[in-house]
């Protein structure tokens, strides 16, 4: 297990991201309002740097013939596919079983650090 700081706090602005490379895998760092969260760079779809795609929001479950947008600035959209994720979860809107890796990101000092397990722990 390796604890990696990847940046300073001022570096990623609310709204914004980092990619970074740590232990081999490509990992985009993300600034929600403060709140910082890691996620692997590749798609569960067909692999594509999914942390390169756009943030925004997604229609959400309402009553037929409505349609409810939200979790503004909360989803990222993969720029191959279009498949969305939560930033905050990793978890697909469409099946929460399908994901992208998350890691673990702490913030003390003013740097963020992401912690990466160790290989059999779970870790990909």
């Amino acid at each position: 297990m390796g604890r990696h700081v990847v940046a300073r706090v001022e570096e990623i602005p609310p709204g914004g991201r980092k990619i970074v490379r740590i232990e081999g895998r490509e990992v985009g760092v993300f600034n929600l309002d403060g709140a910082f969260y890691a996620l692997k760079n590749v798609c569960a779809h067909q692999g594509a740097r999914v942390c390169l795609g756009k943030i925004g929001g997604t229609t959400l479950p309402s009553a037929v013939y409505e349609f409810r947008y939200g979790l503004e600035g909360r989803i990222l959209r993969c720029p191959w596919h279009e498949w969305e994720y939560d930033i905050t979860t990793g978890r697909s809107v469409f099946d929460p079983e399908v994901r992208v890796v998350t890691y673990p990101v702490e913030v003390a000092g003013g740097e963020i650090a992401v912690t990466i397990p160790a290989r059999g722990d779970g870790a990909a």
